[in-house]
């Protein structure tokens, strides 16, 4: 059971209520894990702490992180709002507060630190958008990011493909600068996941799309399946994987890298 070392480590895990986060406090409470979690919904978890923070309100942010203090061992980023709520506020909170969080955690970590955060298979396309996003990404200050997003409406679109998006490239990005002080940065890609954010997704985003998106496996993953990649890539087993961004999707992007499922089936949300 202590394979991936987290008994007695210091982690913090934000949007800890629900979904894949709730899942993965869990399952560090498991392991023998000392769990402080953040989140905008007060958890039912028996953590070490909790504080309620809306990772729109940087202040609130940095007086979260300050208030649990000391060493952290692990960040676990979780927290993010699907494409049925504003724009804007999906950017906040999926990348700028996203990043926030991460910069102000890390300067509580040292060498051996871990940093984990979900993406999404629906960020894939990066690598067509890596120069505007690296705009994006040199903007060091949140307010000016936010700035950046108001001014920059016709690429941010619905805010959620593009701040997964950011979140890969981010990764990549922090990975080189964070591993000179010993601490390690990765990301998933989950697929369809049945979450209560599901609803959301269900809602914006034909059934003809999500089913696409579930091949080969033909299902949706549980949190569960989303939380056990998280902790491996923030252990000690992990110790050598940095600037990854893992697809946990049953098998998605090997089905279309291989040309084995036709991409043009997620198109048909755009018309």
């Amino acid at each position: 059971m202590d394979f991936l070392g987290y008994r007695n480590k210091r982690v913090i895990v934000s949007g800890c209520f629900s979904g894949m986060g709730e899942a993965t406090a869990r399952q560090l409470l498991e392991q023998g894990a000392e769990v402080h979690g953040l989140d905008y919904k007060q958890t039912g978890l028996k953590l070490a702490s909790f504080t309620q923070v809306d990772l729109r309100d940087p202040a609130a942010i940095d007086a979260a992180v300050a208030g649990i203090g000391g060493k952290v061992d692990a960040l676990f980023n979780c927290a993010g709002l699907p494409q049925t709520a504003p724009p804007l506020d999906v950017m906040k909170v999926n990348y700028c507060g996203t990043r926030r969080v991460t910069e102000q955690v890390a300067k509580l970590m040292g060498e051996g630190g871990a940093i984990v955060s979900i993406s999404s298979n629906g960020g894939m396309g990066f690598s067509r958008r890596i120069p505007t996003i690296m705009q994006l990404l040199q903007v060091p200050d949140y307010a000016a990011q936010v700035k950046w997003c108001e001014d920059n409406a016709d690429t941010v679109r619905e805010g959620y493909a593009f701040s997964k998006e950011c979140i890969i490239v981010w990764t990549m990005l922090m990975s080189n600068q964070l591993i000179k002080k010993g601490i390690r940065i990765n990301c998933t890609m989950p697929g369809p996941t049945q979450t209560p954010m599901m609803s959301h997704f269900e809602q914006a985003t034909k059934a003809s799309v999500l089913e696409a998106a579930m091949q080969p496996i033909n299902r949706r993953s549980t949190p569960d399946e989303q939380a056990g990649p998280l902790l491996f890539l923030n252990s000690a087993a992990a110790s050598y994987v940095n600037g990854v961004a893992m697809a946990v999707d049953g098998g998605f992007m090997g089905g279309i890298a291989t040309g084995q499922i036709d991409p043009r089936s997620l198109m048909a949300n755009a018309s």
